[in-house]
């Protein structure tokens, strides 16, 4: 029985032996870090949020799939940046400033959507032109404020005022000259003041058609000779209103007058008869003019 137990302490020993041998061999190969090295994580440090992520969170990043990265250049742009193609770039149309400058002449057929408003001498270019194309509102004594109010013209609803009849009618263009019957009024801003109330309400009945303002004619040195207020120097100063007016207005400025005066500043007689109103050839003239200057 003693020699059982000797042998199983021996056992014991032999076993206790080698273990510490294990244990010194490790301590010499790897010898332990010092205390201060290793960090200690206190139980009440927050942890960054990847290390918290639920678990569901982690479950399903494991479960993605894997998306290429788009690289920069490769990006589509921005919706507001993007340009739609086919739509041409707009540019905003600026102001007439000017007189009409002379192009390549139309064709009568050009006139085919215009109203020619005025007076006697628009009754005029209307008898004599040759001008088969457009429609005609004129009265003889007609002025800015009379077509306004003056019943002259014959429609189905009976007889209007010539702004009344416009307004009933289909146009593109509305060619105004008015202004000679106009030369007595003694303020010549009242004048230009209810030009631009005819505008408006031209305007105002047909938006989208092209308000041209021509000039007044001059009068021969005939006319001029006899010192009434129908004189060139009171046409000039009225003149000067509407190409002002033309431009506050955003209107096309025809200076017809420059195709019939002579050099003399007048009316060149072999286009008149009274001095006042066209005759055939000057009537020609005129449309010649319109022609060649386009709106």
């Amino acid at each position: 029985m003693a020699k059982r137990k000797t042998m199983k302490h021996n056992r014991a020993g032999r076993r206790m032996l080698g273990a510490a041998a294990v244990l010194a061999a490790l301590l010499l190969l790897e010898p332990l870090a010092p205390a201060s090295a290793v960090p200690e994580r206190n139980a009440r440090e927050e942890l960054p949020a990847a290390e918290i992520q639920p678990a569901e969170s982690r479950q399903a990043a494991k479960e993605a799939p894997v998306t290429e990265e788009i690289p920069a250049e490769k990006e589509a742009p921005a919706a507001e940046d993007a340009e739609p193609e086919g739509v041409p770039e707009l540019v905003a149309e600026e102001p007439w400033s000017g007189p009409v400058p002379e192009s390549e002449p139309v064709e009568d057929s050009y006139f085919a959507d215009t109203v020619f408003l005025g007076d006697s001498r628009t009754e005029g270019f209307h008898l004599y032109s040759g001008l088969e194309e457009g429609q005609y509102l004129y009265a003889v004594g007609a002025t800015v404020e009379s077509v306004f109010t003056k019943s002259t013209q014959e429609t189905e609803a009976g007889t209007v005022p010539i702004l009344d009849a416009l307004a009933e009618m289909d146009c593109g263009k509305v060619y105004i000259m008015l202004g000679v019957n106009e030369l007595g009024w003694p303020r010549a801003e009242v004048f230009r003041e209810q030009y631009g109330k005819v505008i408006d309400r031209v305007r105002e009945d047909h938006p989208e058609a092209e308000v041209v303002i021509q000039s007044l004619l001059p009068v021969s040195a005939k006319q001029e000779a006899k010192g009434s207020y129908v004189n060139n120097r009171r046409i000039a100063e009225f003149n000067a209103l509407l190409e002002e007016l033309a431009a506050e207005k955003d209107c096309p400025y025809l200076n017809v007058a420059e195709a019939v005066t002579g050099e003399d500043g007048c009316l060149r007689p072999e286009l008149t008869t009274d001095g006042v109103h066209l005759n055939t050839e000057g009537c020609r003239v005129w449309l010649d003019y319109l022609k060649d200057h386009p709106v």
